[in-house]
């Protein structure tokens, strides 16, 4: 805890510009080195411009009311009638005034719009209010609602959100986001034949928001051999993508291409991709041409068609590493070549989709 403290206030000196040259440069090497301290230091701006923006209003409201003050409301009583010249001569008399009030409001509507304007991922904002917190959410998580009837026997009531996941072993470990799964009491898996099968969180990383179940139930078998593999270099910016998901209660293909290597405001962590996704596609994969899985989608940019973003597969790599590795059988999504490869992408999605599961939460 201690470790986490002394970070932030790191974080803050360099986005300050209180640390010295040599420290500096030092932080600026760790941050190049290490992308978790990366996407602090992201966070941590947003969260301080989006506070002195929330400044900005409340001095800019002050500044208006006393100008409000300055203005004679007394003249513009009933008596006023709607004479030309009664109009020029208030608007010559109060005319700076009333400019610097006009002024004023069409600021602080520009700054308003700027701070609703910012995103980020679910839990940024989570230690401010809940009229601030309203604003971290302008990037929506993509979990859906579940009104399926297909609930577990084992599980008294419906499932209370979803979204989506992908095998990443055989032996049924799921992949999808932290912000999926957080909070739940129970977890379980449907796969597009409608069967359910009981999970446990085996891995959880809130920081790069991925999270790896793996299936309990004694009634699963194991799946075959993955088709896909995990892509271990960057996607390219045009490079066609496309994701699988649930937004439904059957799976959905979405369509696009990596339109950044970088997620909102500048985020490291993620891509942003040109792709239609809708609540329920987070957790679902993002792969290329050539059957590569190159991240997992987990949100989109609010009232902005097809700005969708997607974690990076590094990160997936790091979650398939942190899992012991006697847990995980041979058959798993790095370390081999796509058989999807070559095949058009109709194909392609056949293949893969028995591989793609929706996420049941309850809680």
């Amino acid at each position: 805890m201690r470790n986490e403290i002394e970070l932030e206030a790191i974080i803050e000196d360099y986005l300050k510009g209180k640390l010295t040259a040599d420290e500096q440069q030092a932080f600026e090497r760790l941050r190049a080195n290490d992308p978790i301290v990366d996407h602090r230091v992201v966070a941590h701006k947003v969260f301080l411009e989006s506070m002195q923006q929330y400044a900005d209003i409340l001095l800019l409201k002050e500044q208006m009311d006393a100008v409000h003050k300055t203005i004679d409301v007394d003249s513009l009583s009933d008596d006023l009638k709607p004479h030309p010249s009664k109009i020029v001569r208030m608007w010559r008399n109060n005319k700076s005034a009333i400019a610097v009030a006009a002024s004023f409001l069409v600021l602080a509507m520009v700054m308003l719009y700027s701070i609703q304007s910012q995103t980020k991922k679910d839990g940024s904002f989570e230690a401010l209010s809940r009229e601030v917190n309203k604003i971290s959410r302008s990037q929506n998580d993509l979990i859906r609602n579940i009104k399926s009837n297909n609930t577990p026997k084992s599980s008294a009531t419906p499932a209370k959100f979803g979204g989506s996941g992908f095998a990443i072993s055989s032996n049924g470990y799921i992949l999808t986001n932290y912000h999926v799964i957080k909070g739940a009491d129970s977890l379980y898996v449907q796969n597009n034949k409608g069967a359910s099968f009981k999970v446990k969180a085996a891995y959880t990383d809130p920081v790069n928001d991925i999270a790896v179940l793996k299936i309990s139930d004694l009634s699963f078998e194991n799946l075959g051999s993955l088709p896909y593999s995990i892509k271990m270099t960057t996607a390219g910016i045009g490079e066609a993508v496309y994701t699988l998901g649930y937004p439904k209660d059957d799976v959905v293909l979405g369509d696009g291409y990596v339109s950044s290597k970088t997620g909102i405001n500048g985020d490291t962590l993620a891509y942003q991709v040109a792709i239609p996704v809708n609540p329920g596609n987070s957790g679902g994969p993002l792969i290329d041409n050539n059957g590569n899985i190159v991240g997992v989608i987990n949100g989109k940019q609010d009232k902005v068609d097809g700005a969708a973003f997607a974690v990076k597969s590094k990160y997936i790599m790091e979650a398939l590493n942190a899992i012991p590795q006697d847990s995980l059988n041979r058959r798993v999504a790095f370390g081999k070549k796509s058989s999807l490869k070559g095949l058009k992408r109709d194909k392609q999605v056949a293949k893969i989709q028995d591989y793609v599961f929706m996420i049941k939460v309850y809680n």
